[in-house]
């Protein structure tokens, strides 16, 4: 009897799930033995086989409904070295495995390609794309699975912070998870009506001042208060302070693929900190309360169309493996099932999994600019308009211009 192996690696994603039942379902009624590894390659990396579930139809036909994983999930990287790589390989061959389908994001497709080095020939493995970040190497239509359900809840929870600013005449600056793109930030923000949205993409250059983020923040306030509203939202995706210096934060944790653990930057703090001082500077009272939205999202139950694509992804992974392929990221698109093998999904610059980002040139991305507030190019050629926002910013107008001219140069 072959026997096929599960794991799930990196963040929650809404949809987990689904991909576990719709692999197991597939594979026993194929007469295959099913083994779902709990915590990643946490056990794995240690040569360990007792932290294994043997998975049955009956105990999976109705988890795609629930949100979390039945796995468990851990960000344990198997690549770290040679003997973590072979330990993995070993305890594979020890209980059997033929087939190994690996549920994750970027990092965790790295270590799948990884492992089909080390086991070639010896276990099939193919690899379902994973993450609420929407950042993997697919056509831009594709989304990843969890981001539409986690973009829709997130649009709730901002949708009641709206009211509360406005009900209170504050703001709030919501940092929202995606380390290296901002699509959730810009997928919740849009559909919300975020007063506006800054994403890491906006910044061709590698480092960003962190002036610059202030600017723009107080900038749309102040463009706000000129137009008589005291009161906004502002959307951050969180991978702009992977683009900061990270000393404007102090120390630094990483995980064990060496990313910086973002969310302990508090982002949005720095930024409440230093738009406030300079507003309260200049006579300006404003109410800032920072706050970050991601865990709140990854484990939510999976909406209607994430229901349905991981179940599609989860029995179309496993025909892939069953019909004898390996060495790929099962995708589907247009409705049909199409694997990238791994070596496409490289970024030769870099040797790891290349990035998925924003289209700041896209029709979509421009609408969603259009209507977020922020300082344009056009605030600065309207007569009158200077004058305005200077005065609504406690400032002489040569000193606005000197301050936030330049914002409206930045490409848009």
């Amino acid at each position: 009897m072959k026997t096929l192996g599960m794991l799930v690696g990196g963040g929650p994603a809404p949809g987990i799930n689904g991909v576990i039942a719709a692999a197991t379902i597939e594979a026993r009624n194929r007469g295959m033995r099913v083994l779902g590894f709990y915590d990643g390659f946490k056990w794995l990396v240690r040569g360990d086989t007792s932290h294994v579930m043997e998975l049955e139809i009956d105990e999976v036909s109705r988890i795609h409904f629930e949100g979390g994983s039945i796995l468990r999930t851990s960000r344990e990287n198997p690549t770290k070295s040679p003997d973590r790589l072979r330990n993995v390989v070993e305890a594979l061959d020890k209980l059997g495995v033929s087939c190994l389908l690996t549920i994750g994001g970027d990092d965790t497709a790295f270590a799948a390609y990884r492992l089909s080095e080390v086991m070639k020939d010896r276990v099939a493995l193919a690899h379902v794309p994973k993450t609420i970040d929407n950042d993997l190497p697919l056509p831009q239509e594709v989304a990843t699975f969890g981001f539409t359900t986690a973009c829709n809840l997130g649009k709730d929870i901002v949708q009641n912070l709206m009211e509360d600013a406005v009900t209170t005449n504050r703001w709030y600056f919501v940092t929202v998870m995606g380390r290296r793109a901002g699509h959730l930030a810009l997928g919740i923000g849009g559909a919300a009506g975020a007063t506006l949205t800054v994403i890491g993409e906006e910044f061709p250059e590698p480092t960003v001042p962190l002036q610059a983020l202030v600017d723009i923040l107080e900038g749309a306030i102040i463009k706000r208060r000129a137009s008589g509203k005291g009161h906004g939202l502002a959307i951050l995706s969180e991978g702009l302070a992977d683009k900061l210096d990270p000393t404007d934060f102090g120390s630094v944790e990483r995980d064990s693929y060496g990313n910086v653990r973002l969310s302990e930057l508090v982002l949005g703090r720095v930024l409440k900190e230093r738009v406030t001082e300079s507003l309260r500077g200049r006579g300006i009272d404003v109410t800032i309360v920072a706050k970050d939205l991601g865990y709140e999202l990854r484990c939510a139950p999976p909406g209607a169309l994430d229901i349905q694509y991981c179940r599609s992804l989860g029995y179309w992974a496993t025909r892939f493996l069953l019909d004898g392929q390996t060495e790929a990221m099962v995708t589907i698109q247009g409705g049909k099932m199409v694997p990238i093998p791994f070596r496409e999904m490289l970024d030769l610059r870099t040797g790891k999994i290349r990035v998925r980002y924003v289209d700041i040139d896209s029709e979509s991305y421009q609408t969603l600019r259009a209507y977020m507030i922020r300082l344009e190019a056009q605030d600065f050629e309207t007569p009158g308009q200077v004058e305005t926002l200077a005065h609504g910013g406690h400032l002489e107008q040569t000193e606005f211009v000197s301050r936030f001219g330049y914002l409206g140069n930045r490409r848009s």
